[in-house]
Formats: structure tokens, C-alpha cells, sequence
């Protein structure tokens, strides 16, 4: 269950708390790459149990805690191989976890029984709002001992430190911060920057130093002004986004994205903030940074790849109403009214399929949202079905966004069966046309579409809707398209029934997935 929907049943957060721990773990993986750690998110048992109060009191030595989220770092081998969402916290770290939530302090241990041949330093972060704790951060790392850190390592684990003593406190996640779901968002291993107060370098992590090469500049970045510099390397008479200033600074928490040297490059900022008398005041920041020329090049093409299909669509369905058009001025100059009749059923064929492309035309995607073009549609073709008929429409459910290899099909069967049931079915009666669609999902996975086109007419004979169901050649021109279309086209079944007390019922299934 997603994190966000087993907090809000619990009924025991403020307002707040449960966006902001959702915001968290969506943020994590920063601190998890800068720390080479795995993060687990812990809630007590007893909170998620309802107890209104539990935030705001001690826990009791044996209270139980709750793994909600887990983030592995992509900088690093994990130490947790198996999922622990889900389990509980172990007896062994239970009394450490109790105290950091008691105290509102962290506390950390050496764990050496929870991995097997791997010694743990585990630390628990409780996470503060409003002066009550309402979960617990695990930060887990393999120790190595003496070892003698590089600089890199040092810095990202200083970095990750930083965060989590604001993360604690509630200060970072920002709300005012654009969540990062954006196409191109910079990790830590694409790029990363340390800036003092005033947004001068203090370190540089290699791939930095290379995205700013590529950029043009192969000089010490430790030292300059981020924003002087990268300014430096703009084209002449290069507009920068207005946003630069304060993310190349780091003084807000937002993104910036510049274009030099047929580079694409996008930049992230994280005010480093500490706890002082005036509130939280800003100490430095870190700066995400990535090369996303390959990915904005790649953009471009779906861009223009939507556009040149939109166009075809476009241009296809100028065809088919020009085809449409011949086949109206041809039908007037036809004195058989059979002929007529058969030019004028064609027609409407055509603007059925005119109609999918027209809609086709308007999206980015290759799926149509059926139920915009089906509501024109079925009023278009059971009035065209007779004129001088007063029928009803009406329509039940929800089609949804369908692919158009089903729409052009599905909206030519529905178009027959409409005209059908008002030409036959009603038999130029005053009746009503009732157009459904519902969607059945099996155990096994398959999504079936059930449309059903019933009207209130005359009904069908046994001997009539026997003929319909066998495909027989004498059941007209429209029954045979609508059976070829839905058994090749669709895929599905269609059957035609009677009504009690009077009218006639013809349902179509389709296998949308499966």
C-alpha cells in the first residue's frame, strides 16, 4: 500500500505531516548517494494502530516500530539484499530507536548481528514537526574502519550529514521546492557542487568538472563565483532564465537550465540551512548539475515526430471528408434510390473514420478520448438514419482514452448498430436509443470492454436474430461489415438479443488488455 494511504489511516498526523514524509521519501535518494547508505523510514505500530495521542507522549520501552519506506543508495553496494518494508524493527535496536524518539535526539549503535559478516553503523534520526516526533529515519552503512576516507567521500558524507541534521528538524525537504519527477532532474552522480554564503566553489566532484568543460571552462572551479563563471560561458546576447542568479547562488531551493556550446545543462539548488537564535539561517548549498543535451536533443524528435504524426492525421482526415464530399455530390445525381441510399450509407462510413483522425489530430498521443467523439457521433448517426424521425439518444458510462486501432473500428460498428436500430429496430417509430459501455476486470488480468447499443423498437424475431448471429450473406451489408470489424479488427464478440417487454439489445465485447 503506498506510504501516503497507510499514514492517512491512521488519523494520528497534522496537517502537513503526512505531505511532508511523503515529500521526504521522494528526496531521500540524494542522502542515501551522499551518505553510501541504506535509509529506512520507521512509524510506531501503535501510531498506525489510531492512537491520537501517541506523537505527543514517551513511548514505552517495548513499543514496536514499523518499516513504511526503504531507499538503497545508487552510489554504493546496499547492505539490505531483501525488501524490509513491512517487518519490524528488530529487538536488538529497539531500545535505541525508543531512546532517539523519546529524546528527540539521534542515537546511533554498532550493529553487528543484523547483517551477517557485515558490522553496521546504524543511526536513528527522529524527524520533528511542530515540536513532537512523528517517524524515524535508520541510517544504515557498512563500517570500514580506519580506512582513510578520499576527499569526494568526505565531502558527500559531510553533505549527507548536513541534510539529515535538517531533515531532522524539518527544515528539508522545502514545500517551495518543485517536486523532482521533471525530465533531466540532476542526481548526485551526474554532478555535484559545494558553494560557501556568498555561492563560491568549495568542491567539485569530477563529473562536474567535466560537464563545465564541455561547457568550455577547463580551469579550478574551486574558489570562483558559480554564477560569474557559468554566466562567462553563455553566448553573447544569451537571456539566462531569471531563476539562475538565485539557483547558481544558492539561495533558493528551485531549478535553472542553460545552453552553451550546443550543451544542455540543468542545475538544482539545496540550501544548506542551520538552527541559530535568528531561525534557520542559510550556511552554504549544494548544487545538483547534469548534461541533458542528449536527453533535450531526444525531446525534440518526439516533438517533432508528434507534430509530423498529428499532421498525417490532419491531412488524412481533410481526405476522407473531400471523399465524403464526392460521394454526397455523386449520391444527388443518382436517380435509383437503392444507390442513393448505398452512397449515403458510405458516406457516413467515411466520416466516421474522419471523425477518429480529426480527434487523432488534436492529441500528442495515438489514443483517442472516446467518449468526446462517440457523444458527437451517436446523435450524428442516429439522426442521419432518419431524418424525419424524432429518436432519442442516451448514454451510460465511460468509454475512457482508447488506442485508435480499437477506435476507428469501435466507432464504425457503433455507428451500424445505430443506424440499424433506428432504421429496423425503431421502424420509423418515435423511440429511444440507449448507447453503454462498462468494463469488466477479471482475476486473471484481462480488462474486457462490454458495449451495448439497445433500443426500445419492435424487437427481433427468432428467425431474425438467428440469420444475424450466422453471418448470413442475406443480413445486409452493415450486419457483415460490423461482425468483420469486430471478430478482426476488435478481437471481441458481438450478439444480438430482444427486450422484453419489446426492442432489440446487441452487445459487443472487447479485449482491451490481457
Amino acid at each position: 500500500m503506498p506510504l501516503i494511504d497507510t499514514l492517512s489511516r491512521s488519523g494520528a498526523f497534522g496537517p502537513g505531516d503526512i505531505e511532508w514524509l511523503h515529500l521526504l521519501t521522494n528526496e531521500w535518494q540524494i542522502i542515501a548517494d551522499t551518505g553510501y547508505c541504506d535509509i529506512l523510514l520507521w512509524v510506531p505500530e501503535a501510531v498506525l494502530d489510531g492512537n491520537h495521542h501517541l506523537l505527543s507522549q514517551p513511548l514505552e520501552s517495548d513499543a514496536g516500530f514499523l518499516c513504511l519506506a526503504q531507499i538503497r543508495p545508487s552510489t554504493t553496494h546496499t547492505v539490505f539484499h531483501t525488501d524490509r518494508v513491512g517487518q519490524q524493527l528488530s529487538a536488538g535496536l529497539l531500545e535505541r530507536a525508543v531512546a532517539s524518539w523519546n529524546s528527540h535526539t539521534p542515537k546511533g549503535t554498532d550493529d553487528e548481528h543484523t547483517i551477517k559478516d557485515i558490522i553496521l553503523d546504524t543511526e536513528f534520526i527522529p524527524l520533528i514537526r511542530n515540536g513532537r516526533p512523528v517517524a524515524l529515519l535508520s541510517v544504515h552503512r557498512e563500517n570500514l574502519g580506519t580506512r582513510k576516507r578520499q576527499q569526494a567521500e568526505r565531502v558527500y558524507r559531510d553533505v549527507a550529514h548536513h541534510l539529515l541534521q535538517m531533515v531532522s528538524r524539518g527544515a528539508w525537504p522545502e514545500f517551495s521546492a518543485p517536486v523532482g519527477t521533471a525530465h533531466g532532474n540532476p542526481r548526485v552522480s551526474d554532478g555535484l557542487l559545494m558553494l560557501d554564503t556568498d555561492g563560491s566553489v568549495l568542491y567539485a566532484s569530477p563529473n562536474a568538472l567535466s560537464i563545465y568543460k564541455r561547457l568550455g571552462f577547463s580551469g579550478d572551479m574551486v574558489g570562483e563565483s558559480l554564477l560569474h563563471l557559468t554566466r562567462s560561458l553563455l553566448p553573447a546576447g544569451e537571456k539566462a532564465d531569471e531563476t539562475l542568479p538565485l539557483v547558481l547562488t544558492g539561495r533558493m531551493p528551485w531549478r535553472a537550465e542553460i545552453k552553451a556550446k550546443r550543451q544542455n545543462v540543468t542545475f538544482r539548488a539545496i540550501p544548506l540551512r542551520q538552527f541559530s537564535r535568528l531561525g534557520e539561517e542559510r550556511y552554504g548549498a549544494l548544487l545538483l548539475c547534469r548534461d541533458v543535451t542528449e536527453l533535450r536533443r531526444r525531446e525534440l524528435e518526439m516533438m517533432s515526430k508528434d507534430a509530423t504524426i498529428r499532421e498525417i492525421h490532419h491531412r488524412v482526415k481533410n481526405n476522407l471528408q473531400t471523399v465524403s464530399a464526392l460521394l454526397r455530390l455523386q449520391s444527388r445525381r443518382m436517380n435509383s434510390v437503392e444507390a442513393k441510399e448505398g452512397l449515403e450509407q458510405a458516406m457516413r462510413r467515411v466520416s466516421t473514420i474522419a471523425m477518429v483522425h480529426e480527434a487523432l489530430s488534436q492529441g500528442l498521443t495515438q489514443e483517442v478520448n472516446f467518449d468526446d467523439l462517440i457523444g458527437r457521433q451517436f446523435n450524428l448517426a442516429a439522426e442521419l438514419a432518419s431524418p424525419d424521425q424524432h429518436v432519442h439518444t442516451r448514454i451510460v458510462g465511460s468509454f475512457g482514452k482508447l488506442p485508435s486501432q480499437i477506435a476507428t473500428p469501435l466507432a464504425l460498428v457503433i455507428n451500424e448498430v445505430v443506424a440499424n436500430a433506428v432504421e429496423h429496430g425503431l421502424a420509423g417509430q418515435t423511440g429511444e436509443v440507449t448507447l453503454s459501455c462498462s468494463h469488466d476486470y477479471k482475476p486473471n488480468g484481462d480488462h474486457i470492454m462490454v458495449v451495448s447499443v439497445a433500443d426500445n423498437g419492435v424487437g427481433l424475431t427468432d428467425e431474425t436474430r438467428l440469420m444475424l448471429e450466422s453471418g448470413d450473406s442475406s443480413s445486409g451489408l452493415g450486419t457483415q461489415i460490423v461482425k468483420t470489424l469486430v471478430s478482426s479488427e476488435l478481437g471481441g464478440s458481438i450478439h444480438w438479443s430482444s427486450v422484453k417487454p419489446h426492442g432489440t439489445l446487441v452487445t459487443i465485447e472487447v479485449l482491451l488488455s490481457g
